[in-house]
């Protein structure tokens, strides 16, 4: 083959690495012939093959074709819009999208003359699309750091894709959703943004509420209501039909309350779903999404605030082979949290775990979980029936209603079965009376219970601006501390509030008490003793209540004094 020959099979890049002297014509027609016969941009061909340096390639390829040459490792590999554009292209091409701005998207290639990448690009996200040179090895690590970040990250849900966030419905039945008007994308848009804020902050709920003259959304953050956003009263009716698409509900019925779910698949690895219900008011429906995070349950006993002989007390508890543990604490105390953290421990192979729940809200891979429904006669009681006839070895009730469900709950303890399961009284002394007035004999409660814990959630304070605060020593005498702790010079702080934070508060911890049944404790049971006389002994054995439980998180810097009368003072 003559030069002239092989001069004209090369054009574009190879051409310039051929005129820079770089490589060989015959070195550069023998590259391209090879890399398209193994369907390979010529770029990443030649590194492969070392027959030349990315950098090399890079700055011959920006004086060729005046497209300019960016350090990749300068920029934030873990805030890239890549969202945009779908994953099998950018593997496809190794075009990195790195910058979107306005309706132009800067696209990251080690080849600029890869026409079909910025073109697939281009139609893929409606955007026109720049080509931004980079060095082929280092784009090849950063496509990999910057796909692995979407995975676990929601900073990529940009408002710019919020349409095509993954929902998929609770069951299998698809409506026609092109029939209804509640499409358009500002709608969808807007309610999407919503879920996804309350994600990021961390939120339990969301409000979606409408009055005469306004509408407004709130979150319920670390335990407190807050309002985040007021839309327009005109497109309220718009929102809520939105919402009951997504969580199947029928919305031609505004008369009634409804109950739904969506999922809401935030990326390849981790799922969020929504409990939804609505409510007819006097100005419309209110929409309440209860935010259903499975990881919440992942987060492992230390986390959860226990002291350390708190803890010790609940994991041999929950190690016994048979016997009834109860927690007991108001809505939204983390008792669900707390049962799911000892079954997470309890999950193995070998071991048959089965729940019954007023609904499931924490979806756990190895444990048998069923939903309550009443309607079709699937109460706690029947469904803790048939439990007892699938051979398990831990049950967990949602919750202890009625008389029924309390015996069938201590016939299993007592039959060697480890039972789990929730009450709602304000500490764990009143939960034993509690059982007795509900019925179960007292010999049966003492011979099933092995600990009770009581529980309530105080807001952490924010560790970056928590001030001390000047309180008197009489005031903190009233409050509970003693005169040695008051004499020793106790710190108290309080919030304050900066931008990591909210209101100078981050996050909750849990404020426990722990009750083993002692000897002791079984025979005031036996004897009919009231919860007054438990508590006493309780505090001769060295319990903490609530009240001093909490103290030492005052004490400890972990939580205020404000906060903590606002959880634990009746």
């Amino acid at each position: 083959m003559s030069q002239d020959q092989t001069s004209a099979k090369l054009s574009g890049l190879a051409a310039r690495l051929v005129h820079d002297n770089l490589i060989s014509e015959q070195q550069a027609v023998t590259a391209s012939e090879e890399a398209a016969r193994r369907r390979q941009a010529l770029v990443p061909y030649l590194v492969e093959q070392k027959l030349l340096d990315s950098r090399s390639i890079a700055v011959a390829a920006a004086h060729e074709f005046g497209v300019p040459l960016l350090d990749i490792n300068a920029i934030d590999l873990l805030n890239l819009p890549i969202n945009l554009v779908d994953e099998r292209l950018i593997r496809k091409h190794r075009a990195l999208p790195i910058l979107r701005r306005g309706s132009r998207l800067f696209v990251a290639v080690s080849d600029p003359t890869n026409d079909q990448a910025l073109e697939e690009i281009r139609f893929n996200t409606g955007l026109a699309t720049d080509a931004i040179l980079v060095e082929d090895d280092k784009l090849h690590g950063a496509i990999d750091i910057a796909i692995e970040a979407q995975d676990t990250t929601m900073n990529e849900l940009m408002d710019a894709d919020l349409e095509k966030l993954d929902i998929q419905p609770e069951t299998e039945e698809i409506r026609d959703e092109a029939e209804i008007n509640v499409e358009d994308a500002p709608i969808v848009r807007y309610v999407n943004k919503v879920l996804v804020d309350a994600i990021s902050v961390g939120a339990s709920d969301i409000h979606f509420e409408p009055y005469e003259k306004f509408f407004r959304v709130r979150f319920r953050q670390d335990g407190m209501l807050r309002e985040v956003a007021s839309p327009p009263l005109n497109i309220a009716g718009r929102l809520v039909a939105r919402l009951k698409v997504m969580s199947r509900m029928n919305i031609a019925e505004r008369r009634v309350p409804q109950d739904g779910r969506i999922k809401l698949k935030v990326s390849r690895t981790r799922d969020i779903d929504f409990r939804v219900n609505t409510l007819p008011t006097l100005y419309g429906e209110k929409v309440v999404l209860r935010i259903l995070d499975s990881t919440s349950a992942q987060v492992g006993i230390e986390a959860l605030g226990f002291e350390s002989v708190q803890r010790d007390a609940f994991i041999e508890a929950i190690h016994k082979p048979y016997g009834m543990i109860l927690v007991t604490g108001p809505t939204g105390s983390g008792k669900t949290v707390s049962l799911y953290t000892a079954l997470n421990m309890l999950n193995k192979p070998d071991i048959n775990i089965s729940t019954v729940e007023d609904p499931v809200e924490i979806q756990v891979p190895g444990i048998n979980q069923v939903n309550m429904n009443p309607k079709t006669g699937l109460t706690f009681a029947s469904a803790l029936r048939a439990f007892l006839r699938q051979d398990p070895d831990i049950v967990m009730v949602g919750e202890i209603r009625d008389l029924e469900t309390a015996e069938i709950a201590v016939k299993a303890a007592q039959t060697g079965h480890l039972v789990l399961s929730t009450l709602h009284t304000n500490d764990a002394p009143q939960s034993l009376t509690r059982l007795a007035n509900m019925g179960v004999a007292p010999f049966n409660i003492a011979s099933s219970v092995l600990l009770i814990m009581a529980q309530r959630l105080a807001r952490r304070l924010c560790p970056h601006c928590k001030a001390p605060e000047n309180i008197p020593p009489e005031v903190l005498r009233q409050e509970g501390f003693t005169p040695e702790e008051i004499a020793q010079g106790i710190v108290v702080f309080k919030p304050v509030g900066c931008e990591r934070c909210t209101k100078g508060y981050r996050g909750r911890v849990g404020i426990f008490q722990v009750m083993p049944i002692s000897e002791p404790i079984r025979a005031l049971i036996l004897e009919g003793g009231n919860a007054m006389l438990l508590a006493e002994q309780a505090q001769r054995e060295g319990i903490s209540d609530l009240r001093q439980s909490g103290l030492r998180k005052v004490k400890d810097g972990v939580t205020s004094l404000a906060e903590l009368n606002r959880v634990t003072k009746d």
